[in-house]
């Protein structure tokens, strides 16, 4: 499909169209080269073909006054090779649509009628232009192996015989090679629009790729930055509906947190949006968290009521590379709001461990929920998400339940 698109979009010849050979413009053309059409003459090709039949009938005039010099040919054999001559000179004009009908049937005709000798170099030169060297192989070939006989047969009186032959096996070879230097030249015009083409195709499948990749890396980023607010936002919400009679003082607790994470994920959003704008994922907006503030994320985590126990063995957090710590913290927020949506009221336990050479792991871990949980629409997105992510950094993310029935995320980040 993306081929064909190309073919469609690709633009057609727009130079001086009357300069160029119509065969040309009508390979260049995708359009025109589908329907099928036969290419209209150009005014290029209307003055050569012109130029071939006066250079046709000059070369019949020329051996129609040998004839007629020559005593010993009868006046009859002699007006029968100048009508052939006349025919083979009006045939010039078929030369593009036949050309190898044309050059095949010049093959007798030159033979036998000197007056047709300009006709058929003519139409030799052109199945070496229109035709792959295969058709002009052979026609070269009878034509080159009659040339013998027909000095023979038809010797020259002003030229020895063998000088006569080598100048006309000089003159078709070098009409032959004249021939097929023009097909080259126009296969040459052709290939380089055929890789223009694939070129285009390419490039526009790699900004495709690109803008795909941009899409996906924005959609992670809004799924772990909102998913991790909309969810504290959710435990409060439920807490506020579920305990009407709750004291002052957590209910103005539990809404200064609501009001918080909502601004929070309002910033978030406008940050996103933001980096929409500007077209620059990775510099727009606030720094990205790294591990260093893993240990915020676990005291938000703590405000919105769950029991988080933080296992850091890291002796500098602010040492591990941003790619890494990026990742790691990433790993932690998605867990910690996975565990808040599919195991609310369990002990999640955090531990971050390594160091240089060593890599660094991170392992989450929540025992097994009381009670029946309810289905969470989307169960498994951000897990994919987690090992993609591992994955881009460079190390590998395991996840799976525990033997007590919980549920367990274990990632290893290179450390270099």
């Amino acid at each position: 499909m993306t081929g064909d698109k190309a073919a469609r979009t690709a633009p057609v010849f727009t130079g001086r169209r009357w300069f160029f050979p119509s065969a040309l413009l009508h390979a260049l053309d995708p359009d025109t080269a589908r329907s099928g059409r036969r290419p209209r003459r150009t005014a290029r090709d209307w003055a050569v073909d012109f130029a071939c039949f006066l250079l046709a009938v000059l070369v019949g005039l020329a051996g129609a006054e040998t004839l007629r010099d020559d005593p010993d040919i009868p006046h009859a054999l002699a007006v029968a090779d100048q009508v052939l001559g006349a025919l083979s000179c009006a045939a010039v004009w078929l030369r593009r649509r036949w050309p190898f009908a044309l050059a095949a049937a010049m093959i007798p005709v030159g033979f036998v009628s000197e007056a047709s000798g300009g006709v058929a170099v003519i139409s030799l030169f052109t199945l070496a232009v229109h035709r792959p060297f295969r058709y002009v192989a052979w026609a070269g070939g009878v034509h080159a192996a009659s040339v013998p006989l027909y000095f023979w047969w038809r010797p020259d009186p002003d030229l020895p015989y063998l000088a006569s032959l080598i100048l006309l096996l000089v003159l078709l070879a070098a009409t032959v090679g004249w021939g097929m230097f023009v097909r080259s030249k126009r296969q040459l015009m052709l290939s380089l629009r055929d890789r223009a083409r694939r070129a285009e195709t390419e490039a526009r499948l790699r900004a495709e790729q690109a803008q795909r990749l941009a899409r996906e890396a924005i959609a992670r980023e809004m799924h772990d930055v909102l998913a991790h607010r909309l969810t504290l936002l959710s435990v409060h919400a439920g807490a506020l509906e579920f305990r009407p009679d709750a004291p002052r003082e957590d209910v103005a607790r539990a809404a200064g947190v609501i009001r918080e994470s909502a601004h929070e994920a309002l910033q978030d959003l406008r940050e996103i949006i933001g980096v929409l704008r500007a077209g620059d994922f990775d510099d727009a907006g606030r720094p990205q968290p790294t591990l260093a503030a893993l240990g915020t994320l676990v005291a938000e985590s703590r405000q919105a009521g769950m029991r988080v126990v933080l296992d850091q063995r890291v002796a500098d957090p602010a040492e591990v590379p941003a790619s890494v710590g990026r990742t790691a913290y990433r790993i932690a927020q998605e867990c910690l709001t996975n565990a808040r949506k599919h195991a609310p009221g369990t002990e999640v336990t955090v531990s971050v461990a390594g160091g240089p050479g060593e890599g660094l792991t991170v392992t989450v871990r929540n025992s097994a929920p009381e009670g029946e949980v309810p289905h969470v629409p989307g169960a498994g997105q951000g897990l994919i998400g987690l090992a993609e992510r591992a994955t881009l950094a460079g190390g590998t993310l395991e996840h799976g339940p525990t033997s007590d029935g919980g549920f367990g995320v274990r990632a290893r980040l290179p450390w270099g």
